[in-house]
């Protein structure tokens, strides 16, 4: 791709791509990719063959050319493009102009942080997402804490099924407490499993969404991946294992002691919870905010804190959790466990 400034004042400029077949899919059908950097960024874009028209504010001309020249680099490498990737170009973009990167986000997407699994390619939204993956590909014990919709368990779930099927580790573990909104599992209809398998939803979710039906029919039934409350961990050391506890600020102190000393040999363990959506009873302490404290600095963890410019979800869902920290702010708490 080239640049042409075609203003002295940088709030029009002309890119050039030279691989005229990619641009359907970088413009999108009906150029819905390009209207939709338009209303997020407030420019005007148009096409002429194989070049753009980019005008507007500065910042927004700069944020949509990076954004741009970041989504025409994915297609390059044979990745597939979204809505939810052109915002994540944006994120990213955005994110680069704060802290400036070395132009990082209009690079390649660096191919060990691709997680690779049997239904698609999933790559990080946001910088926060990036050092995730890499903590989850580099360390034994990884914390993923933040508000809802940043991608936590979507890609622990990922890095454990793209570690199985390599064949780096024998079985996934997924594991939550059975504890939301003050219900209990015995006034619930059915059996044991019919009484969890609602609070284990999200995680079956994520695996349908990257591996065939069948096979996560048969991957649950012959024990390589394996999905249960956090009460069935006691007295196991579990060996050769990617282990993930979800929602983990609804576990206590003892039971998030009694999972992390389940981690065995060859094993990695990630641990994902939002420390403002506590469900426990009231004046009951969160064992993912205890162990955020106890084990600070300890070797072998990473911790990665996500805000709410990592949400990936539906934009409505960013302002709705910066709504919540607002007002958090306002009573004199934030409500995230101490970093130090």
């Amino acid at each position: 791709m080239s640049l042409v400034p075609v203003s002295e004042d940088a709030t029009s400029i002309l890119i050039q791509f030279d691989d005229n077949s990619l641009l359907p899919a970088l413009f999108g059908e009906h150029d819905r990719n390009l209207a939709r950097l338009e209303q997020e960024l407030a420019v005007s874009i148009s096409s002429r063959g194989n070049r753009l028209a980019i005008s507007g504010p500065a910042e927004g001309v700069e944020t949509a050319r990076s954004a741009l020249n970041a989504l025409y680099q994915r297609l390059k490498q044979g990745l597939e493009i979204d809505p939810a990737e052109v915002d994540a170009a944006v994120r990213m973009a955005r994110a680069a102009a704060v802290v400036p990167a070395g132009g990082a986000s209009e690079a390649p997407v660096a191919d060990d942080l691709i997680i690779r699994t049997r239904k698609r390619q999933i790559t990080p939204r946001s910088q926060n997402q990036a050092r995730y993956i890499a903590a989850l590909r580099q360390y034994d014990l990884v914390f993923g804490l933040g508000p809802a919709g940043t991608g936590k368990t979507y890609l622990a779930v990922a890095t454990g099924l793209s570690m199985l099927l390599a064949g780096r580790v024998e079985r996934i573990i997924l594991s939550r407490p059975a504890v939301e909104a003050g219900e209990r599992l015995g006034f619930l209809p059915g059996d044991l499993r019919e009484k969890v398998d609602p609070y284990l939803r999200p995680l079956y979710d994520a695996l349908y969404d990257m591996l065939p039906g069948d096979q996560v029919i048969r991957r649950l039934g012959n024990g390589e991946i394996e999905v249960a409350p956090i009460a069935f961990m006691r007295g196991r050391t579990l060996a050769n294992s990617y282990i993930i506890l979800d929602e983990a600020q609804n576990t206590t102190p003892v039971q998030m002691k009694m999972f992390l000393t389940r981690l065995g040999e060859n094993s990695r363990m990630v641990i994902t919870g939002d420390p403002s959506q506590v469900d426990l009873p009231e004046g009951a302490l969160s064992g993912l905010r205890d162990a955020a404290t106890k084990l600070a600095g300890i070797a072998g963890a990473a911790y990665v804190y996500f805000t709410d410019v990592d949400v990936v979800r539906h934009p409505l869902v960013t302002r709705i959790v910066r709504a919540y920290d607002e007002h958090e702010r306002t009573r004199g708490s934030d409500g995230r466990p101490s970093e130090s």
